[in-house]
């Protein structure tokens, strides 16, 4: 801890040998004063000298760069992220085995289905040889994907209200999830300004037509936003500008207080009135 009457200064009370105490305190400590100290760590005895200061500073700073990037990890809207991209993840790939799961039921049966619907309804039939065996087995892993794919969007339905509480209410719990996902976080998210959130979703249009091969987007996936996909397309463009904008606010709110602003949810209801009304024009925000 340092030798008796020498103050080790903002790492007082840290052995010399506990790079996790001075991550904590790298991290929570302050100084109320500059000093020199790799001075004052070898007066008090905290380091050899100023080489070994430093060597221990960098173990430290390093532990405390972990532990954040740890807490960061662990963080509420990082679980969202997980769960949407786990989400899709499993939808797809329970849509490519039902395809597969069809064409080979196509080979056996007459009245062979498609989708995953079929395939839970052949999931509930007794195989009545080998083949039909593993075909049932397919049929089965194939719905229980899809069934741990819904039981994520529900799972997500639940928890987005809790992190993002006006961005959910707004956009919808998934959609919310999804723009927090596709922003890489909340804190991300609320510092994109409405024009990116706008496009979100839609990377690949976008740079279609940066390199001059496609007109520029509109919206990305907040296309799936009744107030977008149920506006008239001449006014679509609006519609996407207008629910982008409260979505970043939200964001912001959400991020920053974490308050429930009800007000946002009526401010977005009359102007998307105004628009759907013929009282917004195409370039109107």
């Amino acid at each position: 801890s340092g030798a008796s009457g020498a103050s080790a200064g903002w790492f007082e009370g840290v052995e010399s040998d506990d790079p996790a105490g001075g991550a904590t305190r790298i991290r929570e400590g302050r100084a109320d004063a500059s000093a020199d100290w790799p001075e004052r760590a070898v007066e008090s005895g905290f380091a050899d000298d100023e080489v070994d200061y430093y060597a221990k500073l960098h173990d430290a700073a390093v532990a405390a760069a972990r532990e954040a990037a740890a807490e960061r990890e662990r963080a509420d809207d990082q679980q969202l992220v997980h769960a949407v991209r786990a989400m899709d993840d499993l939808a797809a790939q329970a849509n490519e085995l039902a395809e597969r799961v069809a064409e080979w039921a196509g080979s056996r049966y007459p009245d062979a289905g498609t989708g995953v619907e079929y395939a839970r309804e052949l999931a509930a039939r007794e195989p009545e040889s080998p083949v039909d065996d593993r075909l049932v087995s397919l049929a089965r892993r194939t719905a229980d994907l899809a069934d741990e794919s819904d039981a994520m969007r529900a799972f997500i339905e639940r928890e987005t209200p809790e992190v993002a509480p006006n961005l959910a209410a707004l956009a919808g719990p998934t959609l919310a999830a999804r723009l927090v996902s596709l922003a890489g976080g909340l804190e991300p998210l609320a510092k994109k300004p409405a024009g990116t959130v706008q496009v979100l979703g839609a990377e690949d249009a976008l740079f279609a037509h940066l390199r001059g091969r496609a007109p520029s987007p509109k919206h990305g996936v907040i296309y799936v936003h009744e107030y977008v996909r149920g506006t008239r397309p001449e006014k679509r463009g609006s519609a996407a500008r207008t629910l982008s904008g409260k979505l970043a606010i939200a964001a912001r709110i959400d991020h920053y207080s974490g308050k429930r602003k009800p007000e946002l949810d009526e401010e977005l209801r009359a102007r998307m009135e105004q628009i759907r009304g013929g009282g917004g024009t195409e370039g109107s925000e």
